[in-house]
Protein backbone atom coordinates (compact mmCIF):
# COMPACT_ATOMS: atom_id res chain seq x y z
CA UNK A 1 0.00 0.00 0.00
CA UNK A 2 1.16 3.61 -0.50
CA UNK A 3 2.52 3.97 3.01
CA UNK A 4 5.69 3.16 4.91
CA UNK A 5 5.73 -0.44 3.71
CA UNK A 6 5.84 0.57 0.03
CA UNK A 7 8.72 -0.68 -2.12
CA UNK A 8 10.34 2.42 -3.69
CA UNK A 9 12.65 0.41 -5.96
CA UNK A 10 9.76 -1.58 -7.40
CA UNK A 11 7.62 1.50 -7.88
CA UNK A 12 10.50 3.42 -9.43
CA UNK A 13 11.29 0.60 -11.84
CA UNK A 14 7.67 0.63 -13.02
CA UNK A 15 7.45 4.38 -13.55
CA UNK A 16 10.99 5.47 -14.49
CA UNK A 17 10.63 4.44 -18.12
CA UNK A 18 8.19 7.29 -18.69
CA UNK A 19 9.97 10.43 -19.88
CA UNK A 20 7.47 12.68 -18.12
CA UNK A 21 7.82 10.98 -14.75
CA UNK A 22 11.54 10.24 -14.80
CA UNK A 23 12.70 13.74 -13.71
CA UNK A 24 10.21 13.77 -10.84
CA UNK A 25 11.29 10.31 -9.73
CA UNK A 26 14.90 11.48 -9.69
CA UNK A 27 13.99 14.63 -7.75
CA UNK A 28 11.70 12.88 -5.26
CA UNK A 29 12.82 9.26 -4.91
CA UNK A 30 10.66 7.18 -2.62
CA UNK A 31 7.72 9.60 -2.77
CA UNK A 32 4.72 8.16 -0.91
CA UNK A 33 0.99 8.68 -1.27
CA UNK A 34 -0.20 10.29 1.98
CA UNK A 35 -2.76 8.17 3.80
CA UNK A 36 -5.41 9.28 6.27
CA UNK A 37 -5.93 8.57 9.95
CA UNK A 38 -9.71 8.82 9.59
CA UNK A 39 -11.39 7.60 6.42
CA UNK A 40 -14.61 9.47 7.14
CA UNK A 41 -12.84 12.80 7.65
CA UNK A 42 -10.85 12.28 4.45
CA UNK A 43 -14.02 11.49 2.49
CA UNK A 44 -15.80 14.46 4.01
CA UNK A 45 -13.01 16.83 3.00
CA UNK A 46 -12.95 15.32 -0.50
CA UNK A 47 -16.65 16.08 -0.92
CA UNK A 48 -16.25 19.61 0.45
CA UNK A 49 -13.39 20.14 -2.00
CA UNK A 50 -15.38 19.28 -5.11
CA UNK A 51 -15.21 22.04 -7.73
CA UNK A 52 -13.80 24.66 -5.33
CA UNK A 53 -10.33 25.94 -4.49
CA UNK A 54 -8.28 24.50 -1.65
CA UNK A 55 -8.83 27.72 0.30
CA UNK A 56 -12.59 27.55 -0.16
CA UNK A 57 -12.66 23.87 0.84
CA UNK A 58 -10.69 24.69 4.00
CA UNK A 59 -13.16 27.45 4.86
CA UNK A 60 -16.12 25.10 4.38
CA UNK A 61 -14.47 22.41 6.51
CA UNK A 62 -13.95 24.92 9.30
CA UNK A 63 -17.58 26.01 9.17
CA UNK A 64 -18.79 22.40 9.22
CA UNK A 65 -16.64 21.58 12.23
CA UNK A 66 -17.77 24.70 14.07
CA UNK A 67 -21.43 23.90 13.39
CA UNK A 68 -21.46 20.15 14.01
CA UNK A 69 -18.21 19.19 15.73
CA UNK A 70 -17.80 18.72 19.47
CA UNK A 71 -15.84 21.37 21.40
CA UNK A 72 -12.54 20.04 22.71
CA UNK A 73 -11.62 20.31 26.40
CA UNK A 74 -9.62 23.45 27.15
CA UNK A 75 -6.22 21.72 27.54
CA UNK A 76 -6.56 20.22 24.04
CA UNK A 77 -7.32 23.53 22.35
CA UNK A 78 -3.93 24.37 20.93
CA UNK A 79 -2.80 26.01 17.73
CA UNK A 80 -6.30 27.20 16.89
CA UNK A 81 -7.81 23.72 17.28
CA UNK A 82 -11.15 24.05 19.09
CA UNK A 83 -13.46 21.27 17.85
CA UNK A 84 -13.29 17.65 16.74
CA UNK A 85 -14.53 16.55 13.33
CA UNK A 86 -18.30 15.91 13.30
CA UNK A 87 -19.18 12.27 13.76
CA UNK A 88 -21.08 10.41 11.03
CA UNK A 89 -24.00 9.97 13.45
CA UNK A 90 -24.22 13.71 14.13
CA UNK A 91 -24.16 14.67 10.46
CA UNK A 92 -26.56 11.90 9.46
CA UNK A 93 -29.08 13.27 11.99
CA UNK A 94 -28.75 16.84 10.71
CA UNK A 95 -31.11 18.25 8.12
CA UNK A 96 -29.91 18.99 4.61
CA UNK A 97 -30.88 22.62 5.19
CA UNK A 98 -28.68 22.86 8.29
CA UNK A 99 -25.69 21.40 6.45
CA UNK A 100 -26.26 23.64 3.44
CA UNK A 101 -26.26 26.67 5.76
CA UNK A 102 -22.44 26.55 5.97
CA UNK A 103 -22.38 27.69 2.35
CA UNK A 104 -22.90 24.47 0.39
CA UNK A 105 -25.16 23.94 -2.62
CA UNK A 106 -28.10 21.76 -1.64
CA UNK A 107 -26.89 18.84 -3.74
CA UNK A 108 -23.53 18.82 -1.99
CA UNK A 109 -25.22 19.08 1.39
CA UNK A 110 -27.28 16.02 0.44
CA UNK A 111 -24.04 14.26 -0.46
CA UNK A 112 -22.49 15.07 2.93
CA UNK A 113 -25.56 13.75 4.74
CA UNK A 114 -25.74 10.59 2.61
CA UNK A 115 -22.03 9.92 3.16
CA UNK A 116 -22.46 10.32 6.91
CA UNK A 117 -25.52 8.05 6.93
CA UNK A 118 -23.63 5.32 5.05
CA UNK A 119 -20.86 5.48 7.65
CA UNK A 120 -23.23 5.63 10.60
CA UNK A 121 -25.10 2.54 9.41
CA UNK A 122 -21.89 0.58 8.81
CA UNK A 123 -22.72 0.28 5.11
CA UNK A 124 -19.50 2.09 4.20
CA UNK A 125 -16.07 1.56 5.73
CA UNK A 126 -12.98 3.36 4.52
CA UNK A 127 -9.81 1.78 5.81
CA UNK A 128 -6.77 0.04 4.35
CA UNK A 129 -7.47 -3.49 3.22
CA UNK A 130 -11.09 -2.94 2.20
CA UNK A 131 -11.99 -4.16 -1.28
CA UNK A 132 -11.45 -1.12 -3.51
CA UNK A 133 -14.00 -2.17 -6.13
CA UNK A 134 -16.74 -2.71 -3.54
CA UNK A 135 -15.97 0.55 -1.75
CA UNK A 136 -15.93 2.44 -5.05
CA UNK A 137 -19.31 0.99 -5.99
CA UNK A 138 -20.73 2.02 -2.61
CA UNK A 139 -19.35 5.53 -2.95
CA UNK A 140 -20.63 5.96 -6.50
CA UNK A 141 -24.11 4.93 -5.36
CA UNK A 142 -24.26 8.02 -3.12
CA UNK A 143 -25.72 11.23 -4.57
CA UNK A 144 -23.05 13.69 -5.62
CA UNK A 145 -20.06 11.34 -5.61
CA UNK A 146 -18.44 10.66 -8.97
CA UNK A 147 -15.36 8.80 -10.19
CA UNK A 148 -12.88 11.55 -9.22
CA UNK A 149 -14.01 11.58 -5.60
CA UNK A 150 -14.15 7.78 -5.37
CA UNK A 151 -10.65 7.35 -6.80
CA UNK A 152 -9.18 10.10 -4.64
CA UNK A 153 -10.67 8.47 -1.53
CA UNK A 154 -9.26 5.10 -2.66
CA UNK A 155 -5.81 6.71 -2.97
CA UNK A 156 -5.82 8.27 0.48
CA UNK A 157 -8.17 6.29 2.73
CA UNK A 158 -7.88 2.78 1.27
CA UNK A 159 -4.22 3.32 0.33
CA UNK A 160 -4.89 1.67 -2.99
CA UNK A 161 -1.64 1.85 -5.02
CA UNK A 162 -3.40 1.74 -8.38
CA UNK A 163 -6.15 4.29 -7.74
CA UNK A 164 -6.21 6.88 -10.49
CA UNK A 165 -8.47 9.97 -10.52
CA UNK A 166 -8.46 10.34 -14.29
CA UNK A 167 -10.91 13.23 -14.12
CA UNK A 168 -8.51 15.38 -12.11
CA UNK A 169 -7.77 18.52 -14.10
CA UNK A 170 -4.27 18.74 -12.65
CA UNK A 171 -3.47 15.23 -13.82
CA UNK A 172 -4.83 15.99 -17.28
CA UNK A 173 -2.87 19.24 -17.42
CA UNK A 174 0.36 17.51 -16.43
CA UNK A 175 -0.22 14.81 -19.05
CA UNK A 176 -1.15 17.30 -21.75
CA UNK A 177 -4.42 15.52 -22.48
CA UNK A 178 -8.06 16.56 -22.46
CA UNK A 179 -10.52 14.24 -20.81
CA UNK A 180 -10.51 11.29 -18.43
CA UNK A 181 -10.46 8.71 -21.20
CA UNK A 182 -7.19 10.03 -22.63
CA UNK A 183 -5.69 10.20 -19.14
CA UNK A 184 -6.69 6.59 -18.48
CA UNK A 185 -5.06 5.47 -21.72
CA UNK A 186 -1.87 7.37 -20.96
CA UNK A 187 -1.65 5.87 -17.47
CA UNK A 188 -2.20 2.26 -18.47
CA UNK A 189 1.55 1.53 -18.52
CA UNK A 190 1.88 2.63 -14.88
CA UNK A 191 -0.21 -0.17 -13.41
CA UNK A 192 -0.21 -1.24 -10.60
CA UNK A 193 1.27 2.01 -9.24
CA UNK A 194 -0.84 4.71 -10.82
CA UNK A 195 -1.49 6.41 -7.46
CA UNK A 196 2.23 7.10 -7.14
CA UNK A 197 2.30 8.43 -10.67
CA UNK A 198 -0.44 10.88 -9.68
CA UNK A 199 1.74 12.25 -6.89
CA UNK A 200 4.59 12.78 -9.33
CA UNK A 201 2.27 14.37 -11.89
CA UNK A 202 1.06 16.84 -9.29
CA UNK A 203 4.73 17.44 -8.53
CA UNK A 204 5.38 18.51 -12.12
CA UNK A 205 2.70 21.18 -11.72
CA UNK A 206 4.28 22.43 -8.51
CA UNK A 207 7.72 22.76 -10.09
CA UNK A 208 6.24 24.51 -13.12
CA UNK A 209 4.38 27.01 -10.95
CA UNK A 210 0.96 25.65 -11.89
CA UNK A 211 -1.61 24.66 -9.28
CA UNK A 212 -2.95 21.09 -9.09
CA UNK A 213 -6.74 20.90 -9.44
Amino acid sequence: CPSCDAEPAQIGACLAGDALLAPQLAASPGLRVPGALCGFELALRAVLGQQVSVRAATTLAGRLVAAFGAPLPGPLQTGGLTHSTPTPTRLAAASVEAIAAIGLPRRRAECVRALAAAFASGELRLRPGEDAAQVSAALLSLPGIGPWTAEYIAMRALRCPDAFPAGDLGVQRALGVRGARDAEARAEAWRPFRAYAVMHLWGTLSTSGATPA
